[in-house]
């Protein structure tokens, strides 16, 4: 429903507000945000970036290690991807309890 009237069709473009404070006269004033630790927090976050990479170092940067294999159907058979993940059977292959698996980085197929 609109409103009654031939009125200015509001078009309102309304300022930041991060927050109210009390000004002069007890006013309630707005405050907008500013930008200006915008670099700082760059660097923060790829410091951070940083030391999350080197504490979880000895696994595969590139997620869980999956096992090369070979997709089904003519069209893609003759080439390679990542599977979904070791056969139980291939685990105790390698005497790696399946339970330890993805605490050490290894993608498993339960299937």
């Amino acid at each position: 429903m609109t409103g009654a009237g031939n009125h200015v069709i509001p078009n309102v473009h309304f300022r930041k507000v991060n927050g109210m404070f009390k000004g002069r006269n007890n006013r309630v004033m707005l405050r907008g945000g500013t930008w200006f630790d915008q670099a700082a927090r760059k660097k923060r976050r790829a410091q951070n970036r940083k030391a999350k990479a080197a504490k979880l170092a000895p696994r595969p940067a590139a997620g869980l290690l999956r096992p090369v294999v070979h997709p089904p159907t003519q069209r893609y058979n003759m080439k390679l991807r990542l599977g979904k993940g070791f056969t139980l059977e291939e685990l105790r292959e390698a005497k790696i309890p399946p339970k330890l698996a993805p605490t050490i980085g290894i993608a498993v197929d339960h299937r």
